[in-house]
């Protein structure tokens, strides 16, 4: 998935086939010369540095149908990727080894070498290929080149897709994020949540393959790689490794963007650049390689699922948002495990909440808005790797709807037929009741009930309603400390009866 300049954003659909059993072999032995003819033609163009298409075509066009027997269409696909992998390499100031495919796949182009027919993909060649599933989201839209990659006994094309880039909002807050080792810090002045990553779920997987490695290796040579079984096993280890990662970081970006386009917030992430160039520098062991790929990784998606929802972003320089007072701009001095305090104002708090609290104002600061100054006690109470909590910050909005309720209320208020839930009437507010709002998603109860916290405020002071996303939460632990964290305040402000609303409480 990528991000063009056009107002355009590209996407990739996973699209799982299957061949006739007839052409299966077939369709193998033509990826397996495609894979011969793209490694040939990238050690051509790079040797005889030929790096326009026109020369290119000339050079390798007619070797690539007689000496590996490709259809017409595909010795032109096969040239064209490999001219764009040579190019690639060529600018990499870093040169390694020359590229080389290993993995069996053909890139396609749409109407020339493929198309999509009802329920069946067919390839030029006479191949026929059934569609076992796909995502139908983006089939208005109309399809491009395409890459067909045969991996585990199985066949997946992937098709790329132009869709339209929404226009983003202007933000009303921002949401800082803070990335570190075990967690991912996003808030602002008046909350924080930590999300858990991967990274020693991971590293579990990555030392069982290089214990793997170790037992079947010798000063002579590793005798691992020419046991099939224990490769394989090997390779399976590091395909979890890649898989775990880049689907923990695929959830968590899009949840951050999911929470930024339902507050209408602005996300604020550090550049990860110079970490990771600090991090190259560092000795390779295991964990070091894992977070320069979570980094990266992390960075991309948190980048592209904004552009997809048209969420605003914003890019701060990383330098002292750890150990820079947020509320005078002093310098920091550590005060227990991963706690700083000012030796200036006296303000203390844990590292990570000081940086969600120094990004919010340098984004604030860089599109020209200000930050608010602390009135209330400092954070003291802040213990190292909790996650998920909800923190006590030096403003504190125990009403995070405000008297308009969000945006459900302002799309409600918007439409010409108003409805009410009738269940409305059904919830009893009096000391004690307890009600359940149980139904599927889409049915309007988030709406139903913060048209019942709008009737609410009208009778009662904003401070005893408290209003919570469970969806933030990473399991009861969470929300144990969450409630404690809110009686504690409700103690000290004196608050009489509370109203509390926990939304999308699941077991």
């Amino acid at each position: 998935m990528r991000s063009g300049d056009d107002g355009a954003l590209t996407l990739t659909i996973k699209m799982k086939i299957s061949p006739e059993p007839s052409s299966q072999e077939k369709l193998i032995n033509l990826m397996q010369r495609y894979r011969d003819a793209l490694n040939y033609s990238i050690i051509k163009i790079i040797e005889n540095k030929t790096l326009s298409l026109n020369k290119t075509h000339k050079l390798l066009y007619s070797n690539l149908k007689e000496k590996f027997g490709l259809p017409s269409r595909i010795a032109q696909d096969c040239y064209r990727e490999a001219l764009a992998i040579a190019k690639s390499w060529l600018r990499n100031q870093n040169k390694g080894e020359i590229p080389k495919a290993r993995n069996l796949r053909i890139w396609l182009t749409y109407n020339q070498s493929y198309r999509v027919k009802g329920e069946y993909v067919e390839i030029i060649g006479g191949f026929k290929l059934k569609i076992i599933g796909w995502d139908r989201r983006y089939d208005s839209y109309p399809n491009r080149e395409a890459r067909l990659v045969f991996r585990d006994n199985k066949f997946i094309l992937y098709i790329f897709k132009r869709i339209p880039k929404p226009a983003k909002y202007s933000p009303k807050d921002i949401l800082a994020v803070d990335v570190n080792e075990k967690h991912i810090v996003v808030g602002n002045s008046k909350v924080e949540c930590r999300l858990e990553t991967a990274i020693e779920k991971a590293l579990h997987y990555k030392q069982l393959a290089e214990n793997l490695e170790k037992k079947y290796s010798s000063t002579r040579y590793n005798a691992w790689f020419r046991r099939r079984n224990i490769r394989n096993r090997i390779r399976d280890f590091y395909r979890k490794v890649k898989n775990v990662i880049e689907e923990c970081v695929k959830k968590i970006s899009h949840k951050i963007v999911m929470i930024s386009k339902q507050n209408q917030y602005a996300i604020a992430r550090e550049n990860l650049t110079g970490l990771v160039e600090n991090l190259r520098k560092l000795p390779k062991d295991h964990k070091v390689s894992l977070l320069i790929l979570s980094y990266r990784k992390l960075e991309f998606w948190i980048d592209w699922q904004a552009e997809k929802h048209g969420v605003p972003i914003i890019i701060i320089e990383p330098n002292g948002t750890s150990s820079t007072c947020p509320i005078c701009n002093s310098k920091l001095k550590e005060n227990g495990h991963r706690i700083m305090k000012c030796s200036n104002c006296g303000f203390e708090a844990d590292r990570d909440s000081i940086a969600i609290l120094n990004i919010e104002k340098k984004a604030l600061s860089k599109i020209g808005g200000s930050l608010t100054t602390p009135t209330a006690s400092q954070m003291t109470d802040v213990a190292p790797n909790r996650c998920e909590e909800l923190m006590n910050r030096p403003e504190r909005n125990l009403c995070p709807l405000g008297r308009g309720g969000g945006q459900h209320i302002e799309k409600w208020e918007g439409m010409k037929i108003r409805w009410i839930p009738k269940w409305i009437k059904d919830v009893s507010c009096n000391p004690f009741s307890l009600n359940f709002i149980i139904g599927t998603r889409q049915t309007g109860k988030t709406t139903g009930i913060k048209l019942l916290i709008n009737e609410l405020l009208k009778k009662v002071a904003p401070e005893s309603i408290f209003y919570f996303d469970c969806s933030l939460l990473a399991d009861i632990e969470s929300l144990r400390r969450i409630l404690d964290k809110y009686l504690e305040i409700k103690r000290s402000e004196n608050i009489k009866n509370s109203f509390i609303f926990w939304m999308r409480l699941q077991p």
